[in-house]
């Protein structure tokens, strides 16, 4: 049964029409992922020589064993977003005298060809045979084998169980993107150190390598919930249960807004259905935490807006940068249905508008625990807010109407170019590059207050105009109206 469904898979693509984008783009993939195989085989061969060289003063066995549980840390954060689920059309196999648990076990064996499982064999075996063997000894070395190939398994199977499970139920991954940001904070206020609980549990199972099977059970628990979630979920009437219930939902909050917030609900319920823009969307969360990596207390201390405010944009509006270029194509399937409907063009523009602003208000909420490091950084994001929703949606918008390719909204986003041209790179450096230019000449003559000042100035300047300029974007929409059409047709 397993060569059956691998047959049928490999001729799905082969007979797509869209086979030779597919086949480019795996090609593109198989070159970063031989890349950073190749990085995995350097670093893991080489760690007796860098461990000592980033942790220094520290025995390289206390530094090897911190490192463990934090790789996975981020590995889990990294599966989030970038591991592909499974996939496999189970409905023309439902009616037909096929195990359930076969395809179960399809899916299930189809999620181990994965990078991510992979590169820990190469990551940390090399060190564990040349280290970890002569320290405590051939059982406790095979211990450690297991350990890392569990945890390995253990977020393969929990992150699809996560995804699957956030398919119907948005909540469930913002739940997860905030614990997430609590474990975090918690290791960047060093109120807990992932790095010793590491060292802690790795060097108890080298002294008692036995409890190495917890991470075994561990792993055991996650594929049990995996494959029950997915024997539940194996029945049509399931999904249609779901559909309907979607169907009926209402966002009362938009009703407000009249016709415009009946064309932004139609669109977030878009959004939620469908996982390429809901990806787009929630990458705008996982994109939070971009500040860690920028914020820090020297240039805090020392008012250096100039070096933050690129991530202060980024982070604030990384949603209306990702969602919104593809704005008119996320509806290329229906598109021609939309120009013939009863729908005012001038309402059609003022709803995306509403909806980056309201994204845009969430995300600048949720950031402001940032705050905690310094008030200044209230100030910074408030200057990146009034510039996101004032310019930087008339940017995305604008660029939006010059964009003619076709959209499959029911693909992933990661590693996906579909419908990525020339105007989605020439987008980011007005939107981008724009606030740092505005915020230079007050960087250069030691004014960085006036600087975010003038930049949240011209944001609201632009969010005054904004009749202006849905205006103006309605009348390039009409003129290119019929070409967007054409190019989502082929």
């Amino acid at each position: 049964m397993l060569s059956t469904f691998l047959s049928h898979q490999r001729k799905s693509f082969w007979r797509s029409r869209n086979r030779g984008g597919s086949i480019a783009a795996q090609v593109v993939l198989g070159f970063f992922m031989l890349y950073f195989l190749a990085v995995a085989v350097g670093v893991g061969f080489g760690m007796s020589i860098f461990l000592p060289e980033i942790f220094k003063g520290v025995d390289i066995l206390t530094s090897f064993n911190g490192v463990i549980l934090y790789y996975f840390a981020l590995d889990f954060v990294m599966r989030l977003q970038l591991q592909e689920l499974p996939t496999l059309s189970i409905i023309p196999y439902l009616h037909l005298k096929v195990p359930k648990g076969k395809i179960i076990n399809f899916l299930n064996i189809k999620a181990l060809f994965s990078a991510f499982n992979i590169w820990p064999i190469f990551l940390f075996f090399p060190f564990i045979f040349m280290e970890i063997i002569d320290e405590y000894g051939g059982f406790a070395a095979i211990m450690y084998i297991v350990s890392i190939i569990s945890i390995t398994l253990f977020n393969n199977y929990l992150i699809l169980y996560i995804k699957r499970k956030s398919i119907t139920n948005l909540l469930f991954t913002l739940g997860g993107i905030i614990v997430i940001a609590i474990f975090a904070a918690l290791e960047y206020f060093k109120v807990i150190s992932l790095i010793n609980v590491s060292d802690f549990v790795f060097r108890a199972i080298g002294e008692r390598p036995y409890l190495g099977f917890g991470f075994t059970l561990a792993a055991f628990v996650a594929f049990y919930i995996n494959s029950s979630f997915l024997r539940s979920n194996l029945y049509i009437e399931e999904l249609g249960s779901k559909q309907e219930k979607k169907v009926s939902t209402d966002y009362a909050f938009l009703n407000r807004f009249g016709k415009v917030g009946e064309l932004a609900a139609l669109e977030l319920k878009l959004v939620i259905r469908h996982k390429r823009p809901r990806n787009s969307v929630l990458m705008g969360f996982l994109f939070l935490f971009y500040g860690f990596l920028f914020y820090k207390k020297p240039m805090i201390d020392a008012d250096s807006f100039g070096m933050m405010i690129f991530a202060a944009i980024f982070m604030t509006g990384f949603s209306i940068l990702t969602y919104g270029q593809f704005m008119f194509a996320w509806q290329s399937a229906h598109f021609d249905g939309l120009l013939t409907n009863k729908i005012d063009l001038k309402n059609f523009i003022k709803a995306k508008f509403l909806l980056f602003t309201i994204a845009s208000i969430i995300i600048t909420l949720l950031a402001s625990f940032y705050g905690f490091l310094s008030p200044k950084l209230l100030l910074l994001h408030l200057a990146a807010f009034l510039y996101n929703i004032g310019f930087g949606t008339v940017i995305v918008l604008y660029f939006a109407t010059l964009n003619y390719k076709r959209l499959e909204i029911n693909k992933s986003a990661s590693f996906n170019w579909q419908g990525v041209g020339a105007t989605q790179w020439i987008l980011g450096f007005p939107f981008l590059l724009l606030p740092i230019l505005i915020y230079l000449p007050f960087g250069l003559t030691d004014k960085p207050y006036w600087g975010l000042f003038a930049v949240g100035i011209f944001g609201l300047a632009n969010l005054l105009m904004r009749g202006f300029w849905v205006n103006l974007i309605t009348a390039k929409f009409e003129k290119q109206r019929y070409k967007i059409a054409e190019g989502f047709r082929e």
